[in-house]
């Protein structure tokens, strides 16, 4: 299980409504941070979270609507005293930007908390035994981009109406069958095949920050439970998308139908369309679309 919790949904110039870019993921009494646009903090604190906890920040890229809010955070956690060491992954060029912001702010290697840094190559970023992130390169106006997929394997139970059937007792022997080990009871041999149920529970979770083109991502995005992504424009304004490489809502609605997505959630808005516009324009090649907004929890 994933849940999501949209901190800032704004496109490059936030409005009222809508903060710049945050996301923050949690599984497995863990928490992730997918980018750290300029007043993240706040939202934090306005949306309940707060910043129990958190330890590791993803950043898709290195425009500042998407990672201006770091020092804010660190700042505070700073105050706070937070004794826990945040690492911050991404491509070497993003962690370039932020490593001299901070250490324009504080001094080279003196930020307010411990910070560690990650370079992203496509693979696996971080495997928490209960949730894996991976990452994969997207292309967005010259920058080391990344977007990321969160994976929570299928689990297989125990039957009980075959236990008892085959006649398995409680203790240790349910155990090693439900670890996936066959076991031997009156001289017979029990397979975990024999007790087990199909694989299920699974979940995938996609996420992609701004991006130009979906072109040779069908291999990270298919079969997605959920995949978030932006829609910046809309098609009547898709060459104005082309040139400040971004995607239209009906872009997004058709990559997502093309690779098997379950649900489609669209952000980093603009203040030029209403979100009926967006939300009506995805719809039609994708039913299963909604605009987030900040604030919004999602669970999958």
């Amino acid at each position: 299980m994933f849940a999501l919790t949209f901190l800032g949904t704004s496109a490059s110039v936030p409005s009222g409504e809508r903060n710049h870019p945050a996301l923050l993921v949690e599984a497995a009494g863990k928490r992730v941070l997918v980018d750290c646009g300029e007043g993240t903090q706040r939202q934090l604190l306005r949306s309940g979270s707060g910043f129990r906890r958190l330890d590791r920040i993803l950043l898709t890229h290195a425009h500042l609507d998407h990672v201006l809010g770091i020092p804010g955070l660190f700042s505070t956690l700073g105050l706070r005293q937070s004794a826990d060491v945040m690492t911050i992954h991404g491509g070497q060029g993003t962690l370039d930007i932020v490593i001299r912001m901070l250490a324009g702010l504080w001094g080279a290697g003196r930020a307010p908390i411990a910070v560690e840094f990650a370079a992203l190559s496509e693979g696996p970023v971080i495997d928490a035994g209960d949730f894996t992130v991976a990452c994969f390169p997207v292309r967005h106006r010259d920058t080391d981009s990344f977007g990321f997929v969160f994976q929570s394997p299928a689990r297989r139970h125990l039957r009980p109406d075959r236990l008892a059937a085959l006649g398995v007792p409680d203790g240790p022997v349910r155990g090693e069958l439900a670890a996936g080990r066959p076991v031997v009871i009156a001289d017979r041999t029990i397979d975990p095949e024999d007790v087990l149920s199909p694989p299920s529970g699974g979940k995938k979770l996609v996420v992609i920050g701004d991006i130009e083109t979906t072109d040779g991502l069908s291999n990270s995005v298919a079969d997605a439970d959920m995949l978030v992504i932006e829609a910046t424009f809309l098609d009547r304004d898709a060459a104005t998308a082309r040139d400040y490489g971004h995607l239209t809502a009906a872009e997004a609605a058709a990559f997502a139908a093309a690779n098997n997505v379950r649900q489609l959630v669209l952000t980093h808005m603009s203040g030029r369309y209403e979100d009926d516009e967006i939300l009506a324009e995805a719809v039609k090649i994708f039913p299963n679309t909604r605009i987030a907004a900040d604030f919004d929890h999602i669970v999958i």
